[in-house]
């Protein structure tokens, strides 16, 4: 099994990044799919979270209205657009397949900096 991010990157704040993750070696489409981030000092944050066929999602207060998850379940792809970025969205941005609230596979993750 493997979850490989990608797209992270160093943007100035108000700038847009778009991070996708492949998934190989599991049925893609029969299980949930999530975003994570973990910042420097801080615990895990789940940020967003989309359902096996993409008719679903969830997403954290934190990044509402900013953060949008999809998915290509043909292409075993999950994507997460991130637009009005803020210094406070500095992290490690990691996929995760999910059943129900436990995560079964994790990503090696990817960075993400918003810097002036």
């Amino acid at each position: 099994v493997q979850l490989v991010e990608s797209g992270g990157d160093t943007v100035q704040p108000g700038g847009s990044l778009r991070l996708s993750c492949v998934g190989s070696g599991f049925t893609f489409s029969s299980y949930d799919m999530s975003w994570y981030r973990r910042a420097p000092g801080k615990e895990s944050e789940l940020i967003a979270r989309i359902s096996r066929d993409g008719g679903g999602t969830d997403i954290a207060d934190s990044v509402k209205g900013r953060f949008t998850i999809s998915r290509e379940n043909h292409k075993n792809t999950l994507s997460l657009q991130m637009n009005s970025l803020k210094p406070e969205d500095t992290a490690v941005y990691y996929c995760a397949c999910m059943i129900r609230t436990a995560v079964v596979y994790w990503g090696q993750g990817t960075q993400v900096t918003v810097s002036s």
